[in-house]
């Protein structure tokens, strides 16, 4: 049945408040969708064991959905400019719910390989809902309505390890794919019934929309150096929670899935940090908390140089410790990055935000991959270094001086 036609939204700025039944709907519609990138984190290792793959081949499975939200983000997220984000928010539900289910049901590493690949593709659904959200919310409540949402996501990046682990050990990985698609398609539906239109802002040919993040990459200081810096703190966020599982599954600790998963409700703190980070940028400027955030990353990461020296339990507490503070630098970074680049150009949102998140996942992505690698060759230690070195470099890019149209 149809459902009644709803008033187009456009971005002057001026909306309505946002309900907050609307406002947590953004939220959810952001997280669950991007929980479906880091189920299979904490499920490595039984999931290897489970359909006969190597370390190395199970490993793949983390970066080619990450690398397809790279691609996803690139090739799709800026159609959002082109065309109505409801319409392209439903169809990459039903796309997303499709590719989790046949996760669940691959009978093998290849479908599971491929399937992975059409995850981080679909998932990107979560960067039509950021902007989305900016261009519903009044200017006066557009960074609360942003910090909530990102909250959401980032909610869902930290808890769906949690999530992932606990049912992988009860009911095993597959039940944990099954669950998320049903998700997905909840997500999807409710987002049809209450979700308005929106009106286009750009008139541009696909190809020339495309073309026009490269003019953006060129015009913008701003948006060159928020990508460079999430980018390089992506390499060691993701190089820390693409080896997590493997590294506790084997000596000295010989834990499961289920614990693995459970260092994402240590990193759950730093999702609550958005909010505050961006009431901190609308006072001090996002700059102050660019950098802020890079230093707490890189002294987190840092402290897990002492993990080869401590017992087991310490070692524990200490990875902790490590991962609230990381991750609380990465996303208070992320939100103040975002209230730059959503400043540079109304018109150009969805694009903007591409650029951004595809450098931050390709980030992501080559963590994942030099990660397993550096693991396997040299251990914890190697891994400990490529994560606080990638840090480091992330605040020497935001304490570079500004120029242009720098912020």
């Amino acid at each position: 049945m149809a459902r009644p036609s709803q008033p187009l939204t456009g971005s002057s700025g001026d909306n309505a408040p946002l309900s907050r039944r609307l406002r947590l709907l953004l939220a959810a519609s952001a997280g669950l969708p991007v929980a479906a990138l880091y189920y299979a984190q904490p499920m490595l290792g039984v999931m290897g064991s489970s359909i006969g793959a190597s370390d190395t081949t199970v490993g793949l499975l983390p970066t080619l959905t990450q690398l397809g939200y790279a691609l996803g983000i690139l090739l799709l997220t800026p159609l959002g400019d082109r065309f109505d984000r409801r319409r392209i928010i439903l169809i990459k539900a039903a796309l997303l719910s499709v590719a989790l289910l046949l996760s669940g049901l691959a009978p093998g590493i290849g479908l599971l390989l491929v399937v992975s690949f059409a995850v981080g593709l679909t998932a990107t659904m979560a960067q039509d809902i950021v902007p989305a959200a900016a261009t519903l919310a009044p200017e006066r409540e557009r960074g609360k309505t942003v910090g909530t949402v990102m909250t959401g996501l980032l909610l869902g990046i930290l808890l769906s390890r949690v999530v992932s682990g606990v049912v992988a050990e009860h009911f095993g990985w597959r039940a944990m794919y099954l669950i998320a698609a049903a998700s997905v398609a909840l997500i999807g539906l409710v987002a049809w019934r209450s979700l308005p239109r929106f009106r286009p802002t750009s008139t541009l040919s696909y190809g020339a929309l495309l073309g026009s993040l490269a003019t953006l990459w060129r015009r913008h200081g701003a948006l060159r150096r928020a990508a460079l810096a999430q980018g390089l703190l992506s390499v060691g966020f993701s190089a820390f929670w693409s080896t997590l599982a493997v590294m506790l599954h084997g000596a000295p600790f010989h834990l499961g899935s289920a614990a693995a998963g459970a260092f994402g409700l240590a990193g759950a703190a730093g999702a609550l940090g958005a909010p505050v980070a961006g009431r901190i940028s609308d006072r001090f400027g996002p700059e102050v908390v660019t950098r802020l955030g890079a230093g707490l990353a890189a002294l987190a990461f840092a402290t897990m140089f002492a993990t080869p020296w401590l017992e087991p339990n310490a070692r524990l507490w200490l990875l902790v410790g490590s991962a609230i503070g990381f991750d609380l630098g990465v996303q208070v970074t992320l939100v103040a990055h975002q209230t730059i680049v959503f400043g540079i150009d109304p018109a150009a949102r969805s694009r903007l935000n591409a650029v951004l998140f595809v450098t931050m996942f390709v980030g992501m992505a080559i963590g994942s991959a030099s990660g397993s690698l550096v693991l396997a060759r040299w251990g914890w230690v190697a891994v400990t270094v490529l994560a606080t070195s990638s840090a480091v470099a992330a605040l020497l890019v935001r304490l570079m001086p500004s120029a242009g149209t720098a912020r």
